[in-house]
């Protein structure tokens, strides 16, 4: 890792409705390279906005982003997926209709033509995707749909890879899993940034974790130090 941030977030305001709706109050935000960050926090707290706010997807009201050292606090979504950084939202993540294969190169979009080494490197990230490449991705479980949507923003090569609630909608004896393959990217060398309202998941694999609460930052540190913290045990596992 460098000592400069990959991403940098310092005293972000955002919402919309063009600031009449603000969600995010003075939000700082730093991601390293090569390093694996969680946000976690309530439903209501304001995790989605921010990864809204990070491609240009609601009103970034005051403050700065900048990624890999420059300045995207102006960009589009478009600009910021072609600098690096790729979006995996929690809903409308496929293409239903579409069969698997269709959706990961729907993943190339930005290439001016279609990687195949890409695809084989998804294939063997995710073998049964290879298995059911003609199958329609609304076909799926829920799981499969879900490594789909990885495996489309894994199309793009990412210096960053976002993931916004990517265990929302998994049976549990899945969710570990799961999270085993994002380790697997992020030890690929890919730097990682999740929001997640599983705090057990984030906190047992990221390297650093947020703590996101009425818009605001409440705590950031080690996740080895979180899960010690008796008030994070507290809140997020019951005490346990």
């Amino acid at each position: 890792m460098t000592d400069e941030p990959l991403l940098a977030i310092d005293d972000l305001h955002a919402g919309y409705d063009d600031g009449e709706l603000t969600v995010l109050e003075g939000v700082d935000l730093t991601v390293a390279n090569g390093e694996y960050v969680g946000v976690i926090g309530p439903n209501g707290a304001g995790k989605t906005t921010l990864l809204r706010a990070i491609f240009g997807l609601c009103d970034r009201l005051s403050g700065a982003i900048s990624f890999d050292g420059e300045l995207i606090t102006e960009a589009d979504t478009v600009d910021v997926t072609e600098r690096g950084l790729v979006l995996t939202p929690q809903e409308g993540n496929i293409f239903p209709d579409l069969t698997v294969q269709e959706n990961l190169q729907m993943g190339a979009y930005l290439h001016d033509e279609f990687p195949d080494d890409a695809l084989q490197r998804v294939y063997k990230r995710f073998p049964i995707l290879e298995e059911r490449t003609d199958q329609y991705a609304g076909e799926l479980s829920g799981g499969q749909q879900q490594m789909v949507a990885i495996g489309r923003a894994l199309m793009l090569d990412p210096e960053l890879l976002v993931l916004d609630e990517p265990s929302a909608g998994l049976a549990p004896n899945l969710v570990q899993d799961f999270f085993d393959e994002i380790d697997a990217i992020n030890e690929s060398g890919t730097s990682v940034l999740v929001v997640e309202q599983n705090a057990e998941a984030v906190l047992s694999r990221a390297d650093r974790a947020y703590i996101l609460s009425q818009g605001q930052i409440r705590r950031e540190d080690d996740t080895a130090v979180m899960r010690e913290d008796e008030d994070i045990q507290e809140e997020f596992f019951g005490g346990q």
